[in-house]
């Protein structure tokens, strides 16, 4: 029985319209972004800790990003698709340029969770948690990355959400990381992972600043 209603209108519109699908997941990811951005801008300041003010400026680059491409579609309801496609193009430069500085952002962060400059007691259970969160984030994101590859002159823009959701998820791997050395740590007192875990955020950096340089190419070119 199918469902009635406003809720299943909406339903219906979830699984149906993979615009709707985006947009609503944005939605929703900017909420969490705004939450997380917060959290980690009252610890900097109340505790003075760089790594999370610099985590705060993180997130509130993902949440710009993020608003910007849900305010230009919603204003696009309203205009011709010629004018669609310039402010598509306009946005998706800028938030390019964004997510430069994004990069840029995370230098530091990155730098001291390798060093574990900063070791927090926390036990197995969490761990395992964040480990269930991050391994389900990582698996929608490249889903939807891959989907996104096979829709040919798709939205700019809707492409663009999914490979900033992507890249979200690969900093969820190094946060993990992270975590995971610092309960060994914590058990151990010892530090031998400097070199694996050195080496594995080098790479996830690297994979991160390759698909920013490739959006800002495909902003440059959409010009």
């Amino acid at each position: 029985m199918r469902p009635n209603g406003l809720a299943g209108q909406l339903l219906r519109a979830w699984r149906e319209n993979y615009l709707y699908q985006t947009l609503m997941s944005a939605a929703a990811s900017f909420g969490c972004t705004a939450l997380f951005a917060l959290y980690n801008g009252y610890l900097g300041l109340c505790h003075g800790s760089v790594r999370h003010g610099s985590i705060g400026i993180f997130y509130l680059l993902l949440m710009a990003i993020r608003g910007m491409v849900l305010f230009t579609e919603h204003r696009n309801r309203l205009r011709d698709e010629a004018e669609q496609n310039r402010c598509r193009r306009r946005t998706f430069l800028v938030s390019s340029f964004l997510l430069l500085a994004l990069d840029l952002a995370l230098i530091l962060p990155i730098a001291m969770m390798v060093v574990l400059d900063k070791p927090v007691s926390m036990g197995l259970i969490p761990a395992i948690a964040m480990a269930t969160y991050t391994t389900w984030k990582i698996t929608m994101a490249s889903i939807h990355i891959r989907r996104q590859r096979h829709r040919s002159g798709g939205n700019m823009l809707i492409a663009e959400l999914r490979t900033v959701n992507f890249i979200d998820a690969l900093v969820a791997i190094l946060t993990l990381q992270n975590t995971l050395i610092m309960v060994k740590r914590s058990e151990t007192g010892e530090n031998h992972m400097l070199p694996v875990s050195a080496a594995s955020s080098a790479v996830i950096y690297v994979v991160i600043v390759v698909i920013t340089i490739g959006m800002l190419r495909r902003g440059l070119q959409s010009k």
